[in-house]
């Protein structure tokens, strides 16, 4: 045998070994599930899937079929910004004082551009865990993950340093993120200085003439990317609608052409410190007279409008979905469905989020888990707190230091059916407001002086939109609430 045979043949073994180890550790990379994160921007529960007979969303409809559906999930704070912050870095806002919606980038609660001992958000988590992570729409507070003004100023710097391996969000005629939120059809958007402050447009004929359509022809394009890497993956999938303004197309408008449309049942006046005088809503330019409160007819129009906007992001969220299981990744994803709060549609006679009440903290959840027997929904009480401790406990990622505690609770053995519930009571918080929700009521009140003070109590077990104040009948309810409140 000649002599650099004798050496080349271990050489061989060796490298062969090393080969072996890589593959290996590349098939236990790409064995972990993958994680598709779909939000959609002020989604409450007006789903046919959460027993509204009246609306039309049979993608997501078909989807709860394979899901485990949370008919009482609630949000943390019920603005846009506040509410995402505590969804990708787990915290409460009691605990990191982020309430507004500049929270990501802005004073002591922004992500800090550098790399910390612990993960600061949930995608960087995943991310330094070996997933591949990708953004395409509003996930965290800006359109595109760019921190830049409402008029396009700014630098540009990632709002989430550290979260993406690529930001994917397609810009289209609109240019540029706050565009593509605020957007009207051919290009026009609420914040191009032309004023440009329609509540409504429905004159798109394509879906891919509006920007959901874009994200979700993007989100297709990048699915198929990440089905040949070799790495798990994280996507961050946010459309804009229903937010407004309502703008889809046209063929959605016209779906409810014989739909009948319940009005808001709360017309007379109610006392509370905590209403506001829906002025999102109303600055906005309507095809109706804006008088206060909203008479049948004009009521009747801009429920429509938000139905025909939740008909449009369901198609989109449907043909992800379809090519998720087309192109055989559905199997080893996990898919959650997010809507980042509430929404009164005239109830309690408030247009809009930003209140402490029920329906503006209500929004859907949904979880899809490969492994785990869905099509079923549950009663529990959960918190958007509780997504983020949910997708470690299933996925068991590598790296699970995170800088902060997490302050929620998993939700694998509600998934799992090994427990009824993980929590007695779920807590929102608005402005100086501490909301509290049992399984019958919800109690809200100030705490001022160290005294709890303003308080409401309502009865929900016949109607979520209570406005009738219940507190003098209920003493022992409102001390265990007041219990609740105190250690927070």
């Amino acid at each position: 045998m000649h002599l650099y045979t004798f050496i080349l043949r271990p050489i061989n073994l060796i490298i062969s070994f090393i080969s072996l180890i890589y593959l290996t550790s590349l098939s236990v990379a790409s064995e972990k599930p993958n994680i598709l994160f779909i939000s959609v921007d002020d989604l409450r529960p007006e789903l046919g899937c959460y027993g509204v007979n009246y609306a039309k969303s049979p993608n997501i409809d078909q989807f709860a079929k394979t899901a485990v559906t949370f008919r009482n999930h609630y949000v943390q704070i019920s603005t846009c910004g506040a509410s995402r912050y505590a969804l990708l870095t787990g915290r409460s806002p009691i605990n990191s004082k982020a309430f507004k919606n500049n929270s990501f980038y802005s004073g002591k609660t922004a992500i800090q551009n550098k790399q910390l001992l612990g993960a600061q958000t949930m995608p960087e988590l995943f991310r330094r865990s070996g997933y591949r992570t990708v953004l395409i729409g509003k996930i965290s507070h800006s359109p595109d993950g760019k921190v830049f003004s409402y008029n396009g100023q700014g630098n540009g710097r990632q709002e989430m340093p550290g979260a993406w391996n690529r930001l994917a969000t397609p810009m289209g005629q609109w240019k540029r993120g706050w565009g593509i939120f605020f957007a009207y059809s051919n290009g026009k958007h609420r914040e191009d200085g032309k004023g440009h402050f329609d509540l409504m447009e429905f004159t798109a004929e394509k879906d891919e003439d509006l920007p959901d359509g874009l994200l979700a022809e993007r989100a297709i394009a990048e699915l198929n990317q990440l089905k040949n890497q070799q790495k798990p993956f994280l996507m961050g999938l946010g459309f804009f609608k229903p937010h407004l303004p309502f703008v889809a197309t046209k063929k959605d408008w016209e779906a409810f052409e014989n739909t009948t449309i319940p009005i808001p049942l709360n017309k007379s006046s109610f006392d509370s410190p905590y209403k506001h005088d829906s002025g999102e809503f109303f600055k906005y330019s309507a095809p109706y007279k804006k008088k206060r409160p909203l008479n049948d007819q004009s009521s009747n129009i801009a429920r429509r409008a938000y139905l025909a906007c939740v008909r449009y992001v369901d198609r989109q969220i449907g043909k992800v979905l379809v090519h998720l299981e087309k192109i055989g990744l559905a199997n080893n994803t996990i898919v959650v469905i997010w809507g980042d709060h509430g929404w009164h549609l005239g109830d309690a006679q408030q247009w809009g989020k930003h209140t402490p009440f029920e329906i503006a903290n209500r929004s859907v959840l949904m979880i899809r888990v490969p492994g785990i027997n869905g099509g079923f929904s549950t009663n529990a009480l959960v918190e958007t707190l509780d997504i983020y401790p949910t997708l470690i406990d299933l996925c068991k990622p590598k790296f699970r230091i995170t800088q902060y505690p997490l302050d929620g609770i998993s939700l694998a053995p509600l998934l799992r059916k090994e427990k009824e519930s993980v929590r007695k009571y779920a807590t929102s918080y608005w402005r100086d407001a501490i909301s509290i929700r049992s399984h019958s009521h919800r109690f809200i009140a100030k705490v001022n002086n160290n005294k709890i003070v303003d308080k409401k109590l309502y009865n929900l077990t016949r109607r979520l939109d209570s406005t009738e104040n219940v507190l003098s009948d209920n003493l022992d309810i409102e001390k265990e609430m007041v219990n609740q409140i105190s250690e927070k």
